[in-house]
């Protein structure tokens, strides 16, 4: 079952006209078949997930490009690293958890050890699925921060994903891309947002409170952010979405102008988002009163993602309730 795929009149059009339409987009496979229009190095490799990866656009339309490799992961990474080394920049699929911790030694060995141009795209992270722990990456970040050379990306929502598209693209590098599985329509009225590797992105400013959010938990610290505004306190949300390397100055920063700092991830709270940033605010020597919401040491269970955010705290009401338990003390 795919979508009726991409077609350009007279076959490919100018590679500038190609790489204005994948800023433009806000659904991986769009924006990575039109990066891979005005780029011939692109290659696509799939592990029978073509639907929720998003890669049968890819498919579709550049069959000469793609390459399905079945449900065999540690496969797929080797082939893509031996294509990399032939001069493609490869882009291979899988699920978060399939792709991370799954086929991790293939990834330290083939991929970031060589520094090649390798770029993992998982989907479904965190607690985004109702299928349960073995679908569930809540320690994929920690795991591949752990690897030197690897780039780890987390985009805040569909208005961001073109943007770090074609950063992966551009990078020399292997990187890690952390995505959601797009809505059906995704919003075309929120406004496009830039990406920067090594650089976080203020999006709203405080005078009280930093709260620092990754991927999912961008949108719940925005909302978080109001309910306090009612509150009396005056919020910054930053969205990180480079999460190696990571904007320490940032972080640093937000630490020294505010006196309380909150981070937010759909992740495990060791080895993420904020295990990286208590670690960046010990080492400056900032000393903020300094929370974290996420997934604590616990595995999940498969039900609803509703359900799961409630269940362990990844809500704007947790980040709420974090920050005035911080605030009372």
């Amino acid at each position: 079952m795919t979508d009726t795929p991409i077609r350009t009149m007279g076959g490919f059009a100018d590679a500038r006209d190609h790489r204005h339409e994948a800023l433009t987009s806000r659904t991986y496979g769009r924006a990575l078949l039109a990066e891979a229009r005005a780029d011939p190095r692109i290659v696509c490799l799939g592990a029978d997930l073509s639907q929720p990866t998003e890669t049968f656009l890819f498919r579709d339309e550049l069959p000469d490009r793609f390459f399905m490799m079945g449900i065999q992961e540690a496969n797929m990474v080797g082939a893509a690293a031996g294509m990399a080394r032939c001069g493609d920049v490869a882009f291979a699929h899988s699920f978060c958890v399939f792709i991370t911790r799954r086929v991790y030694d293939q990834v330290a060995m083939q991929v970031a050890y060589p520094r090649l141009p390798v770029k993992l795209a998982g989907f479904i992270p965190g607690l985004t699925t109702p299928l349960g722990v073995s679908h569930q990456a809540t320690d994929d970040i920690a795991l591949m921060r752990a690897l030197p050379h690897m780039t780890v990306i987390e985009p805040s929502g569909p208005e961001q994903v073109a943007a770090v598209v074609r950063a992966a693209v551009d990078h020399p590098g292997p990187v890690y891309l952390r995505m959601q599985v797009a809505s059906a329509r995704p919003d075309e009225t929120t406004p496009l947002k830039p990406f920067e590797i090594g650089r976080g992105q203020v999006l709203r400013e405080g005078e009280d409170v930093a709260l620092l959010a990754c991927g999912m938990m961008v949108e719940a610290a925005l909302s978080a952010a109001d309910r306090l505004a009612d509150r009396g306190l005056s919020v910054t949300v930053a969205n990180m979405a480079s999460l190696k390397p990571y904007d320490t100055d940032l972080a640093v920063s937000l630490a020294r102008r505010h006196r309380i700092v909150v981070t937010a991830e759909n992740h495990s709270v060791i080895g993420g988002l904020g295990s990286m940033t208590a670690e960046a605010l010990m080492l400056a020597g900032a000393a903020p009163r300094f929370g974290m919401v996420g997934v604590q040491d616990v595995f999940a269970e498969g039900a609803t993602t509703d359900y799961l955010a409630e269940h362990y705290g990844l809500t704007p009401h947790h980040i709420v309730q974090k920050v005035l338990s911080l605030h009372a003390l």
